[in-house]
């Protein structure tokens, strides 16, 4: 008796998120199958514990063949290997550059050397990121910042289309490339506080106001080197505290415009002329690299410490940074407006984000 059978055969690579997730986050295989049998996998598919034991393994081949090919993403996509769905390519790639903000805020601004990578012991002692979750994140960093770093045009784009990454990791890749490039102090018990993200934010409006490629966008390193032309022409705005008249009339106009708007006018008043001349040296000494790694730390100890014993809201603060800078308009004598407002422009902004518990 003659029996027809249809018979599909398919080549699309299998690959379970879970156990991907699991592989990224450096279980092993072991540890990998206790994790899915907890999560009930046995019984929703009917398996034994050798079939799942035979799946988590066969998985982990599978990523571990592919995990050269995400070193450079664009390779995924034009390889005959793994028969993997355009969707798919772009979670596996994606989730394989996510990384922990508890690991990343532990090596922000620090050089991506082998030094670094000896700590990374520690570090994952510290944040409870498996050390091999640690050595994938940190050689990732150190991938995009070797790649971009030879690259002309703006550093996000450049990340995004090299890495196939989604805008907002690529963003935070740029942040974790300028902070390495230009070695921020970030570990500084004062700022603790401060997240990844808030740092993040910061380097998006340096690299999109203070670098090179914020005047060209075609220079050599554009958005990882800041604008020496511009760190010089900061020296300008040293008159606004050495010149007394000038400042005398500074704070007289930031004090008519916040009268009566806020309870914290008289520590505002009182204070001035010691934040001013906070803010204002802090611009005048970016010349030196020592400063700029250093900005952050003088931002919070000549500006927002003071603020905050004096038991600022956010509204104030934001009151009081707006007069502050418009009010240097009105100045007659003052003739660096230009350079002002790209220096107060990013300062206010940046402390708006700072300015939290």
């Amino acid at each position: 008796m003659a029996v027809e059978l249809d018979v599909f055969v398919g080549n699309t690579t299998i690959m379970d998120e879970e156990v991907y997730q699991l592989w990224l986050d450096g279980y092993t295989v072991n540890d990998a199958v206790k994790v899915r049998m907890e999560g009930g996998v046995l019984e929703e598919y009917e398996a034994s514990a050798d079939v799942l034991l035979s799946d988590t393994m066969d998985q982990y081949r599978t990523f571990q063949m592919c995990e050269r090919l995400l070193h450079s993403p664009a390779k995924l996509a034009n390889q005959l290997l793994f028969q993997i769905p355009p969707h798919r390519q772009t979670v596996l790639i994606e989730r394989y550059y996510a990384f922990d903000d508890a690991f990343v805020r532990e090596v922000l601004g620090k050089k991506l050397s082998k030094g670094t990578k000896k700590d990374l012991d520690d570090i994952s002692a510290k944040t409870s990121v498996t050390l091999k979750s640690c050595r994938r994140q940190f050689d990732n960093f150190k991938r995009v910042f070797k790649v971009v770093e030879e690259l002309k045009g703006p550093l996000v784009e450049n990340i995004r289309q090299h890495f196939l990454l989604s805008d907002k990791l690529a963003r935070d890749y740029a942040a974790i490339v300028f902070f390495a490039n230009n070695r921020f102090e970030t570990g500084k018990r004062k700022l603790q506080y401060l997240t990844f993200q808030d740092f993040a934010f910061c380097a998006g409006l340096l690299i999109n106001n203070w670098t090179v490629g914020a005047v060209d966008n075609m220079v050599d390193d554009m958005d990882v080197d800041l604008d020496k032309e511009f760190l010089q022409e900061l020296k300008e705005l040293k008159i606004l505290i050495t010149d007394k008249d000038l400042l005398d009339q500074h704070k007289s106009l930031v004090c008519t415009a916040l009268r009566g708007k806020t309870k914290s006018f008289n520590e505002m008043e009182a204070n001035f002329k010691n934040l001013s001349r906070g803010l204002v040296n802090i611009a005048a000494k970016l010349t030196n690299t020592k400063d700029v790694r250093d900005f952050f730390i003088d931002l919070v100890e000549k500006f927002i410490e003071p603020c905050r014993s004096d038991r600022w809201t956010a509204a104030d603060m934001k009151l009081y940074l707006t007069h502050y800078t418009n009010s240097a308009h009105i100045l007659d004598t003052f003739k660096h407006q230009v350079v002002w407002d790209r220096y107060m422009n990013v300062i206010k902004s940046c402390i708006f984000k700072m300015y939290h518990d």
